[in-house]
């Protein structure tokens, strides 16, 4: 196995950008999910895992050179995320107020839309929403989900038939021919070396409605939930059995992760 592609996502649910090396820590990816909106009427994180509300924001991307965040709007204009207009510019896109955030905090939370209530009535529908409170298995300000990585290999994309980017993965990593979807399933506890970074699996990734709804200039791809629905349901963590498709990783030790590194899964 060897590190196939390497993504971060600087602003929570606007598209991100592949790279060529992410420094890792206990905290997770350099830059990644560093930033994000609040609603201000709510005071919630957004997240397009409420699609009703911020499927939106996967129209945006998000970049960061020297340090700096700028975030591309769909008319083509790009912001600095420091600008002074860009609370303004995105409150306008979403149609509702929101401020752009550089620290979680304490307690925050979004709404996890049932994804499959949401394929079955679709995205406007009014459907169970749970609240999820972020960063759980995560140290520092940033506004992950819950784990500091997420990886997922080629054989479980390929198998699904769909693109990395839909699931919004640090981590792609290259498997050989023969290697069996869903093996991420079966990493829980293990550790991977990647490069200079030593991962520790947590569970298996259980998954919302995102990868399901256009990504810039991708289509909606209802099979990218319905797939893992149909063939991988598996206990995630604490959070019940769920369609699962990569898996949650920990930092047990820091280092950087290269594209075309060697990946190893230590033995038992």
């Amino acid at each position: 196995m060897q590190v196939g592609s390497l993504y971060r996502y600087p602003v929570k649910s606007m598209l991100g950008e592949a790279v060529d090396a992410l420094a890792v820590d206990e905290q997770g990816v350099e830059d990644d999910r560093r930033l994000a909106l609040i609603d201000e009427e709510t005071g919630r994180v957004a997240s397009a895992k409420q699609a009703r509300l911020w499927r939106g924001l996967l129209t945006c991307s998000a970049t960061v050179d020297s340090g700096e965040v700028s975030i591309l709007l769909p008319d083509g204009a790009r912001l600095a995320a420091d600008a002074d207009e860009v609370d303004a510019r995105l409150s306008e896109l979403l149609d509702r107020p929101v401020r752009l955030a550089n620290s979680r905090p304490t307690g925050a939370s979004l709404e996890r839309a049932d994804p499959e209530q949401v394929l079955e009535f679709g995205l406007d529908a009014v459907v169970d929403a749970p609240l999820l409170e972020l960063a759980e298995a995560t140290p520092g300000t940033s506004f992950l989900d819950y784990a500091p990585v997420h990886v997922i290999t080629t054989a479980t994309l390929e198998h699904i038939g769909t693109e990395a980017e839909r699931y919004r993965p640090n981590l792609v990593i290259a498997t050989p021919p023969g290697h069996p979807a869903y093996a991420e399933n079966d990493w829980t506890g293990r550790t991977l070396v990647v490069g200079g970074a030593r991962l520790r699996g947590i569970g298996p990734t259980p998954r919302c409605v995102i990868p399901t709804l256009e990504h810039g200039s991708l289509p909606r791809d209802p099979g990218a939930l319905r797939t893992p629905a149909a063939e991988n349901r598996v206990s995630a963590m604490d959070m019940g059995v769920l369609p699962c498709a990569g898996a949650y990783f920990e930092v047990v030790g820091a280092g950087t992760m290269r594209a075309g590194d060697g990946v190893t899964l230590e033995p038992c």
